[in-house]
């Protein structure tokens, strides 16, 4: 039931957004009695939270599975980053980053939320540190990396627009090759 409820809410939340989708429509969706659904979450919060614990498993599973199947040169797995980035940008329902629309909608008013969402984006940072380290570049080159796969996302939803991901990458290229000379 617990699992039935978050899916219903992750599609709904991310189809129509946090603020704009009722625990009434909520449980309507789920096929579960209004009692059933507080029963399980007491509060909204308690959903979009569960939702967002979802979320950044599904996120670090696909992103971690597409590294590891590019191989074992530091750079293809860096670049594998935008690769993931442009299938999940075609994808139909694509709607850009939840985490970033969660915050957009929710973090001035919610701090709970807010620190998921830094915690999340903090996660994806320390992440791509290790695939710096791994590549043998300077440190910095995982924020600007970084820098390029948030902004690709942002812009990829709000253009409707997949070979943003191309573009990043295209530009990670550049910055990789320029980082590893140094």
């Amino acid at each position: 039931m617990r699992e039935q409820i978050l899916a219903a809410a992750d599609d709904l939340y991310y189809r129509k957004g946090y603020a704009a989708v009722g625990m009434d429509e909520l449980r309507a969706a789920a096929g579960v009695s209004l009692r059933r659904l507080y029963a399980l979450f007491p509060s909204k919060t308690d959903i979009v939270t569960a939702v967002l614990a979802r979320k950044h498993a599904e996120w670090e599973s696909g992103l971690t599975g597409a590294v590891a199947d590019a191989g074992a040169d530091p750079r293809d797995r860096l670049l594998a980053v935008y690769g993931y980035l442009e299938n999940w940008f075609c994808t139909d329902d694509f709607r850009g980053c939840a985490f970033i629309n969660a915050f957009g909608e929710l973090g001035g008013t919610n701090p709970e939320v807010a620190t998921i969402v830094r915690d999340h984006k903090a996660s994806f940072q320390a992440y791509m540190a290790s695939l710096v380290v791994a590549a043998g570049a300077p440190a910095s080159l995982a924020a600007q990396l970084s820098i390029l796969a948030e902004g690709a996302q942002s812009t990829a939803a709000i253009a409707a627009d997949p070979q943003v991901a191309v573009q990043a990458r295209n530009a990670a290229e550049v910055l990789i090759d320029a980082a590893v000379a140094a």
